[in-house]
């Protein structure tokens, strides 16, 4: 595949669903200013989003909305599924941007998301069973730093994180380590920004990994600045699988974009952020949930298969 075949491949990878947005601040059952970048997972038959909403005073709470389809039809918890704790040092202003893996191990699921209180924003972790009762495990690592998620299994025997610090005031996205869920180290550099690239003024994670037998599938959001404001567009690596801090492919060009009105138009315009995804293997099916100019949720569809022939089609990565 030479380069414009690659770029016309990731063009054509995802197809956004003809009912876009699925979910906005009018579909809540209770009033809220806008909904956004949801984690997504699979649980039994139905899709599950733990969506970021933001409410009047522009703090955020997390809410859950189901559907059996992933589409349409969504039953959406009548009060807040997670809130910030007002005594909490970390979190007492809000919580924002879950990702949700499924921890073989430990037979639950791993939520990572943001607390948010005067000291910055930290990443926290959550375990849950059944979305109903939550075991917060706290802060995980020091502000600021957003964007993160877990691996669902370990690797020699440690858990591996990616998160987003910001250091000096730039945004690269990291790897770290732990024996335990609580005590981190061993902290790399994983995916740089890029002069003079879509991606070249930050980069932070999107969905959670998604094993495939060629390794990790990554998205992650690339932020431009132009003098209109910054695009938040998604690009593509893939990671090793028994190595997950070593960098295989990455995309040259994004692959996901603004581009229908309630993409551009909203809150914050200009903005995709895909934050959860869905993986339906026996149909080879995608489903990746985003929120749409920091105002609604959009769903967009693509090809398992076709996605890993162009992670495989990307440049390869020195180390």
């Amino acid at each position: 595949m030479n380069e414009l075949e690659r770029q016309q491949a990731a063009y054509e990878l995802f197809t956004r669903y003809e009912g876009n947005p699925i979910l906005t601040a009018k579909d809540w059952p209770y009033p809220i200013n806008s909904v956004m970048n949801p984690a997504a997972v699979k649980m039994n038959s139905e899709t599950l989003l733990l969506a970021r909403c933001e409410d009047m005073r522009g703090f955020s709470h997390l809410t859950l909305a189901r559907s059996d389809d992933g589409f349409t039809n969504w039953t959406i918890d009548q009060q807040p599924t997670m809130q910030a704790d007002p005594h909490s040092r970390e979190e007492r202003w809000a919580l924002e941007d879950s990702r949700i893996i499924w921890l073989e191990e430990q037979k639950q699921y791993g939520i990572t998301y943001v607390s948010f209180s005067d000291g910055g924003p930290t990443v926290s972790l959550a375990i849950t069973k059944n979305f109903k009762t939550f075991a917060r495990l706290g802060t995980l690592l020091p502000p600021e730093d957003k964007d993160a998620c877990l691996f669902p299994r370990r690797f020699r025997g440690r858990f591996a994180l990616i998160h987003r610090p910001i250091v000096r005031g730039e945004a690269h996205m990291w790897i770290s380590f732990s024996p335990d869920l609580k005590h981190w180290g061993d902290h790399r550099a994983l995916i740089r920004t890029r002069p003079g690239y879509w991606d070249c003024h930050r980069v932070g994670l999107a969905c959670q990994p998604v094993e495939t037998e060629e390794g990790w599938l990554v998205f992650y959001h690339g932020v431009r600045n132009t003098t209109a404001g910054a695009v938040y567009r998604l690009g593509l690596t893939l990671l090793d699988l028994e190595e997950p801090w070593r960098v295989l492919r990455r995309s040259d060009e994004w692959i996901f974009g603004p581009s229908e009105i309630y993409e551009r138009v909203g809150d914050v315009g200009d903005v995709v952020f895909p934050s959860g995804i869905t993986v339906t293997k026996e149909t080879d099916t995608v489903n990746m949930y985003y929120g749409a100019a920091d105002c609604t949720i959009a769903v967009a569809s693509a090809s398992l298969s076709r996605i890993v022939e162009y992670a495989m089609a990307s440049p390869e990565v020195e180390d």
